[in-house]
């Protein structure tokens, strides 16, 4: 199983991804926070649906970055055994 940290250090290496990357940076940084969080869990998509009484296809879409609420983040982390964290940092 490839690391989701390599492919991301791979993919970096392309300006165009970069870009597109930088772009959609929010969506990106909650997606990858929640995948980050049920790896090191060593949980699978299914494993966190059952804890947090959902579809398996819910998980894919909060995962995807598709409108997530805060409830929601705060369910995932307590069904992955993590803390959630939410700062507003400025911007520039």
């Amino acid at each position: 199983m490839t690391d989701f940290a390599d492919l991301k250090k791979q993919w970096m290496k392309d300006p165009d991804f970069v870009a597109e990357y930088e772009a959609l940076a929010p969506e990106f940084a909650v997606a990858g926070a929640l995948i980050k969080a049920r790896t090191l869990a060593g949980m699978t998509q299914a494993d966190v649906a059952e804890k947090m009484k959902v579809t398996q296809s819910r998980i894919a879409k909060m995962e995807g970055g598709i409108n997530v609420s805060v409830d929601a983040l705060k369910r995932y982390a307590e069904a992955t055994g993590t803390t959630l964290n939410i700062s507003l940092d400025p911007m520039g």
